[in-house]
């Protein structure tokens, strides 16, 4: 997998959680068949949540691109269909 999100500007202002976080999530992308991608990210988040752990806008398209990288269209698209739909549910809880 590609490495180069570690040089993104948008993971500069990021506490030590939130990378350890990331190293995590891409380690797991990396060694995780295509087709498992989407529950292993499901997975991630909902224990980041359990963990309190919230992240801006601009971190989570970090997140994505992260997790996205080796995707095609298809799953790119069936990601950001879910990013719609949690977005939409977060917003009906509060």
């Amino acid at each position: 997998m590609n490495q180069n999100w570690k040089n993104d500007p948008r993971v500069t202002n990021m506490s030590l959680e939130k990378l350890n976080y990331l190293t995590e999530l891409a380690d797991k992308v990396q060694n995780t068949p295509k087709n498992q991608l989407l529950s292993v990210f499901m997975a991630l988040n909902m224990d980041a949540n359990k963990s309190d752990m919230r992240f801006s806008d601009q971190e989570t398209d970090l997140l994505v691109s992260i997790l996205t990288a080796d995707m095609n269209e298809g799953e790119k698209k069936k990601l950001d269909t879910l990013r719609l739909l949690s977005k939409k549910l977060s917003r009906g809880s509060k």
